[in-house]
């Protein structure tokens, strides 16, 4: 019986001599990703915080300044300037000099003696829409929170009393949201290009003819080729575990082990992905062009930055095809909330089906190369 897998072990045994020689790659691949974590995760907040605030007080009495100190102490807002006319206010948000206008009329201390309503008109720049959104959210809060505080001192109690409690990132701290995240993206990125290169390298050298009248099986070359890197793929993701926990402080509420054993398959499927793509390019500067097509859709359309639930459609449906999708889904549920394999069992096969599918189309492409030498 043929054995599919021959020289399978010579291949691995190859490769690792490649690896060992190529400090270079082996640079790319531990050490540049710790770097690219470290300033995306100090350097991205997604919580928004001080936003550039200038203040029109037409009114100029104890109510206005109490308001004002509510806006300012809400964390939300930084008031970078006083404006005396509605032009002026304009004339900052046009200029950038601030991102949201808060204009408090001259009768706001009137009407709320005389238990009216007294408005006040926050101007907000929508060019930026995050921005925008937390601006009038964090404005209506504090609005109703005035609202109810003299309700209230007339005796009267709230009919309907709400606690909010937030599960799993009570503090809504932005680390805890992105990186696990972003260790797919970077988990992705480096496999990828590793094998990528993998078969272009022999093409370019001239050694691939030399494998073609060799023994070795085309899935023995392949996994040859793919095992090397898997291991070098688990050291990275160890790597970015430590620095996870110990450089941004993000618990990990679930279990590592089965952390680890489910990010296996996430692994072969990208690099079977790049065993894939080296199999097609003609030279290491196409297959990058190549693997570079894998990066947008699995930034936009996994889930990693925007909700999938959002997206129209066509694209959800997309974005079902982007391994990704399934591994961001393992990382939040074992880091963030705890979950077990129980609720994760479906993204693990997803991968294990794309992984093989990957796996078995890079094999048949060779397979031909093989029988057309």
């Amino acid at each position: 019986m043929r054995n599919p897998f021959q020289g399978m072990n010579a291949m691995i045994y190859k490769e690792v001599i490649h690896i060992r020689q190529d400090s270079a790659a082996i640079f790319f691949a531990l050490f540049i990703p710790i770097v690219q974590m470290t300033i995306l995760g100090f350097g991205i907040d997604t919580n928004i915080r001080q936003i550039k605030t200038v203040i029109f007080d037409d009114n100029q009495k104890k109510e206005s300044r109490e308001f004002i100190d509510r806006l300012r102490n809400s964390d939300t807002y930084r008031i970078v300037k006083y404006v005396y006319s509605d032009h002026e206010m304009n004339e900052a948000i046009i200029g950038a000099e601030a991102r949201v206008g808060i204009k408090i009329p001259w009768d706001y201390s009137d009407r709320l003696l005389k238990g009216e309503t007294a408005q006040v008109m926050v101007l907000i720049d929508g060019s930026d829409s995050s921005v925008a959104g937390q601006a009038i959210n964090v404005s209506a809060a504090i609005g109703l929170e005035e609202s109810l505080k003299r309700v209230l001192a007339v005796g009267q109690t709230l009919p309907v009393e709400i606690r909010p409690k937030v599960l799993f990132n009570p503090d809504s701290r932005s680390p805890n949201f992105f990186l696990p995240g972003l260790m797919a993206v970077l988990l992705l990125s480096v496999t990828t290009f590793l094998t990528a290169f993998a078969i272009v390298r022999e093409k370019e050298k001239g050694t691939l003819e030399q494998l073609f009248v060799t023994p070795v099986k085309p899935m023995g070359l392949l996994l040859g080729k793919i095992l090397p890197y898997l291991g070098i793929g688990f050291t990275e993701l160890c790597i970015i575990l430590v620095a996870l926990v110990t450089i941004f402080k993000v618990p990990i509420h679930g279990s590592v082990i089965l952390l680890l054993v489910l990010s296996i398959p996430y692994l072969f499927v990208s690099l079977s992905f790049g065993t894939l793509i080296s199999t097609k390019a003609r030279s290491q500067a196409e297959a990058m062009q190549m693997a570079f097509l894998t990066f947008l859709p699995s930034i936009f359309f996994s889930g990693y930055i925007f909700p999938r639930e959002t997206m129209p459609l066509p694209f959800y449906i997309i974005s079902m095809f982007v391994p990704a999708t399934y591994f961001i889904n393992i990382t939040r549920g074992i880091i963030l909330r705890g979950a077990g394999l129980r609720h994760l069992w479906f993204d693990a096969f997803m991968l294990v089906i794309m992984g093989s599918l990957l796996f078995f189309a890079a094999a048949r492409r060779f397979q031909k190369k093989v029988v057309a030498t």
